[in-house]
C-alpha cells in the first residue's frame, strides 16, 4: 500500500479546483464520459495495432446513480492503468496521459486531456474513488481521495479491464443525484460521442425486483458528419436535422464539411426555413470537438452572417482552454471561419446555375443570409452579387447584373448611376408603383427587416447604383429629377392653389407646391423624400446617433397636379368653406396612400367626406 501527497505545487489544489477551474460544475460529468471514451478509443487502437491482447469486449460507458448512496459512478471497459501510471497521470497532475499516447500512436483519436478533466470531479463530490485494471498484466488498482493534498493507492483485486471512478456527491452539488438533471447533462454533452453511453438508475424498479433499470444507449454514436457524403442520403439529412431540431421545418439544403487539410474540420450546416425576418435565431450552431459538445457560441469560428444558419461543426484544431468553453485566438479559427464562407458561397452559386428556379423559390428565407454576408464579409460581396436576386412587383427575378441591363435606357440618372426603385410595402404604394409601370421603370421588392441597412450598405459598396423609394418623388422626378411638363394654370391659379393646400397637420412637416403632371396624374402626390425617410428608418431600428432622427416629424411633400381638371372645377368654387373642405380631402386622400393619416386626422377625413356628398345632394 501507498500513501503520500499529490505533487502539484500548490499545497492544496483542491479549494481552487472547486471555485476556477470551470464555471459549470456540470462540465465534470463531461470531462469523466469524455475520458472514458479516450480510454475505449485507446484500447481499440492498440488492439488494431496487436499490442492489446484478448478480446475487446462490450466497449461501453456506464453512467450509474445510486441516491441512496449518494455517489455517481461512471464505468470504462477501455484501455486501464497499472498503479505507476495512477501515480503518473493521476498524482502528477502537470502530466497529460492522451499527450503523451497521441505522441505515440498519432492517428489516435483522442479527446482531451486526463488529468485536469478527473480533478473536476471534486467541484462536486467529498470523496472520489478510482478503480482501474490495464490492459497489461497484472492485478487492479485502488485510488481514493477526500479532496485534501492527501491519497491512498495499492492493489486490489478489480477483475474488468478499464476503470471506474465513484464519486461521492457533496451536499451543496445535490442537485447531481437528480436522474433527470444527469439525464440532461449526457443528453447535451454526450449525445454524439462514438462509444455507447448507458445510464443507469440503481434501485429506479425493486417494486418490479430489479436491482437496476437499464436504459437504451443515450447518445448517437455514428453522426452523419463523421460519415462519407456519398454514404449519405436525403433522408440521412433530414433526419439528423430533425434530430437536433425537432421542432423545425425541413431546412432548405445543407452543406457537409470534411476537410482534413491544413486543419481538421468535419460538420453539416443546414439553412433553415425563415417566414419572417423576425424569426431570425443565432446561436444555434453547436462546436464539438471529436464528438463532444463544447459550446453553441461560434462566433469566432462562423462568419457572424452565418450565425444565422443552423447544424454542427467539430474539429480538433481549435483551441480551448481548460474548460473547453471559450475560444482562443489562432491563426486556424481565421483559415476555418474562411473556409466555411467560401463553402457557403460555392453552393448558393452552385444551386443557383444549376437550379435556379427553386432557389428564387426559396428566396424568402435565402435573401437574409445573402445580404446580411454581403453586409458585412467583403469577401462573400464578391462572390455573392452574382447569385443575389431581386423580384419585381410582377414576380419575375434579376440579379444585380440582369437588373442594370433591363433598366439601361430608362434608370440612368445624369451622373450615369443606376437607379434602384424599390417598394418597401406593394399594397401600400400600389399607385406610386403603377405610376412608375407606366414609364416602364422596374420596381423590386424590398420588404424585409434587413433591407434599410442594406440598401444603405451597397450604395457604398456599389459605386455606379443609389436606391430610390417610388414614394420618394413624383414619377417624373424620380429618376434624372426631370423637369416637370407646363401647368395649364395661370401663375396666379398656381399661386391660389398653394396657398389652398398650405394646411397644417400635427406630427407632419408638410412642404407643399404645384406642377404640370400628367392629366391621368392623382390630383395630390403625396412624396417622402428618401434622405429623411431612411434617416428616420434607421433612427427607429438603430438608436444610437441617429435616435433624434425617429423624433422629428415626418417630412411630407404634397405636389398638386395643377393640370389634374378637377382645378378647374374647385378653383370656380365660391362657397369658401366648402372649397376648404374639397382641397382637405384631396391633401388627405394621398396622404392617406402614404399611411400618414391616422387617429382624429382620419375621423375628421371621413366625416368631412360624408359632409361633401350630403352638400352634393343638397
Amino acid at each position: 500500500m501507498q500513501k503520500g501527497q499529490i505533487r502539484v505545487q500548490t499545497e492544496n489544489i483542491f479549494p481552487i479546483i472547486k471555485k476556477f477551474l470551470y464555471s459549470d460544475h456540470e462540465i465534470f460529468l463531461r470531462e469523466l464520459v469524455s475520458n472514458a471514451v479516450d480510454a475505449s478509443q485507446k484500447i481499440k487502437t492498440l488492439s488494431s495495432l496487436g499490442e492489446a491482447k484478448g478480446d475487446l469486449g462490450d466497449l461501453r460507458i456506464d453512467v450509474e446513480l445510486d441516491t441512496k448512496e449518494k455517489t455517481l459512478t461512471i464505468t470504462d471497459r477501455g484501455v486501464g492503468m497499472t498503479g505507476e501510471e495512477v501515480d503518473k497521470y493521476i498524482n502528477q497532475v502537470a502530466f497529460s496521459g492522451a499527450e503523451e499516447f497521441m505522441e505515440k500512436y498519432k492517428d489516435a483519436n483522442i479527446i482531451g486531456h486526463f488529468g485536469l478533466g478527473f480533478y473536476s470531479a471534486f467541484m462536486v463530490s467529498d470523496k472520489v474513488e478510482l478503480y482501474s485494471k490495464s490492459h497489461k498484466e497484472g492485478s487492479g488498482v485502488y485510488w481514493s481521495c477526500d479532496g485534501s493534498p492527501e491519497f491512498e493507492l495499492y492493489d486490489v483485486d478489480y477483475s474488468q479491464r478499464g476503470t471506474k471512478i465513484v464519486l461521492h456527491i457533496n451536499e451543496e452539488s445535490a442537485e447531481f443525484l437528480d436522474a433527470s438533471r444527469i439525464k440532461s447533462i449526457l443528453n447535451r454533452f454526450c449525445k454524439f460521442l462514438p462509444i455507447p453511453i448507458y445510464f443507469i438508475e440503481v434501485g429506479a424498479a425493486k417494486e418490479e425486483g430489479e436491482e437496476k433499470v437499464e436504459e437504451k444507449s443515450i447518445n448517437n454514436t455514428n453522426p452523419i458528419w463523421v460519415r462519407k457524403p456519398s454514404d449519405l442520403t436525403k433522408e440521412d439529412y433530414e433526419n439528423f436535422y430533425k434530430e437536433l431540431y425537432p421542432f423545425n421545418e425541413t431546412p432548405l439544403f445543407w452543406i457537409h464539411l470534411n476537410v482534413d487539410y491544413p486543419f481538421n474540420l468535419t460538420g453539416v450546416l443546414y439553412f433553415p426555413k425563415i417566414k419572417q425576418s423576425y424569426e431570425i435565431q443565432k446561436d444555434k450552431i453547436q462546436l464539438y470537438c471529436n464528438q463532444v459538445f463544447v459550446t453553441d457560441e461560434v462566433k469566432d469560428i462562423v462568419p457572424e452572417f452565418l450565425m444565422l444558419l443552423q447544424g454542427v461543426i467539430d474539429s480538433p484544431d481549435i483551441p480551448l482552454n481548460v474548460s473547453r468553453s471559450y475560444l482562443q485566438g489562432d491563426p486556424n479559427v481565421k483559415k476555418i471561419n474562411a473556409h466555411i464562407t467560401k463553402k457557403v458561397a460555392d453552393k448558393l452559386e452552385e444551386l443557383f446555375n444549376k437550379e435556379r428556379a427553386e432557389y428564387e423559390q426559396k428566396w424568402d428565407s435565402l435573401g437574409l443570409f445573402v445580404k446580411y454576408g454581403m453586409m458585412t464579409d467583403d469577401k462573400f460581396l464578391d462572390k455573392a452579387t452574382k447569385f443575389l436576386v431581386m423580384q419585381d412587383t410582377a414576380g419575375k427575378f434579376y440579379t444585380y447584373e440582369e437588373y442594370k441591363m433591363a433598366t439601361e435606357t430608362l434608370q440612368k440618372n445624369k451622373e450615369g448611376k443606376h437607379t434602384v426603385l424599390y417598394t418597401t410595402d406593394p399594397v401600400q404604394q400600389d399607385a406610386y408603383i403603377q405610376a412608375c409601370v407606366k414609364k416602364g421603370y422596374v420596381v423590386v421588392k424590398m420588404e424585409t427587416l434587413v433591407d434599410a441597412a442594406f440598401i444603405n450598405n451597397m450604395e457604398m459598396k456599389w459605386q455606379d447604383t443609389h436606391f430610390v423609394r417610388v414614394d420618394a418623388d413624383i414619377v417624373d422626378n424620380l429618376i434624372d429629377k426631370q423637369e416637370s411638363s407646363e401647368s395649364v394654370l395661370s401663375k396666379d391659379e398656381e399661386a391660389s392653389l398653394k396657398e389652398l393646400f398650405n394646411i397644417q397637420i400635427p406630427e407632419l412637416h408638410v412642404t407643399t407646391e404645384v406642377k404640370g403632371l400628367s392629366i391621368d396624374s392623382a390630383p395630390v402626390v403625396a412624396t417622402r423624400p428618401e434622405f429623411m425617410r431612411r434617416m428616420k428608418d434607421m433612427g427607429a431600428v438603430g438608436g444610437g446617433m441617429t435616435a433624434f432622427y425617429a423624433q422629428m416629424p415626418d417630412e411630407v411633400t404634397l405636389t398638386v397636379n395643377g393640370n389634374h381638371p378637377i382645378y378647374q372645377t374647385l378653383l370656380k368654387q365660391t362657397n369658401k368653406a366648402v372649397q376648404e373642405k374639397q382641397v382637405r380631402s384631396l391633401a388627405d386622400l394621398a396622404l392617406l396612400s402614404q399611411g400618414l393619416l391616422k387617429g382624429a386626422e382620419l375621423t375628421n377625413f371621413i366625416n368631412r367626406s360624408v359632409e361633401l356628398m350630403e352638400s352634393d345632394k343638397a
